[in-house]
């Protein structure tokens, strides 16, 4: 694992306390978090409902550090379509929007709306997803997240087979020569981070395994730990 790789906790919102959003948004900030991790859920392309911009718009405001430092809002949208909701997105907020290139017709375009509205782009790659549009579309990209459990619901177990996958793509970033974030979302816990690091991620996404415990700097303390080892 490259000693000059910056890593960053993205604490999933999915699994925190949604009657008390903007208090556990300022809280897991001053916990250590790097990222604010936004799950959207449109009940089509995954079973489950989430947030809306609204809700990303209301909290943006929260996610700063205590001296003021803005923290990215790094939004996944599990929707379909995606183009209007990813502009949505955009202006009520986010930093990052990625999404998943089977929920949209045209993928570059999709890219491009994005960026073209000021945030930087993803996309995201389910489980048995192939990677193949990536040899088209890696140009675009500011960031590419690895699904090691399939979307739609919090608190699912890693799935081992994900690893070979983040390889594969942190080969692909390398030589594109790129600066593009390697981000693993799904499972994501103290006692397996470091695999997932060593496999080539550098963004981790982490729900239950922080906000299901009392202390959530003693968690992300945990994993920086982890990963520094």
């Amino acid at each position: 694992m490259p000693a000059q790789r910056l890593h960053r906790i993205a604490p999933s919102l999915l699994s925190a306390d949604f009657a008390r959003l903007g208090e556990e948004v300022r809280n897991v900030i001053d916990a250590g978090a790097d990222w604010i991790h936004f799950d959207v859920m449109d009940n089509h392309y995954v079973p489950n409902l989430t947030f809306g911009p609204m809700v990303c718009e209301a909290l943006r405001r929260h996610a700063v550090t205590k001296d003021g430092q803005r923290v990215p809002i790094d939004v996944h949208l599990m929707v379909e379509p995606v183009d209007a909701l990813a502009q949505a997105f955009a202006k009520a907020g986010a930093d990052v929007v990625s999404f998943h290139p089977d929920a949209s017709t045209h993928v570059d375009r999709t890219l491009q709306l994005i960026r073209g509205a000021g945030c930087k782009a993803g996309l995201v790659f389910n489980p048995a997803a192939s990677l193949d549009v990536l040899e088209w579309t890696i140009d675009q990209l500011d960031l590419v997240l690895i699904m090691s459990v399939n979307p739609g619901f919090g608190g699912q177990s890693f799935i081992p087979g994900a690893l070979k996958k983040v390889e594969r793509v942190r080969r692909l970033i390398e030589q594109s020569g790129r600066d593009i974030r390697l981000e693993v979302d799904g499972g994501i816990k103290v006692d397996n981070i470091r695999s997932v690091a060593d496999a080539g991620a550098d963004t981790y996404v982490a729900g239950s395994a922080i906000f299901g415990q009392p202390d959530y700097k003693a968690v992300i303390d945990a994993m920086r730990a982890r990963l520094a080892a």
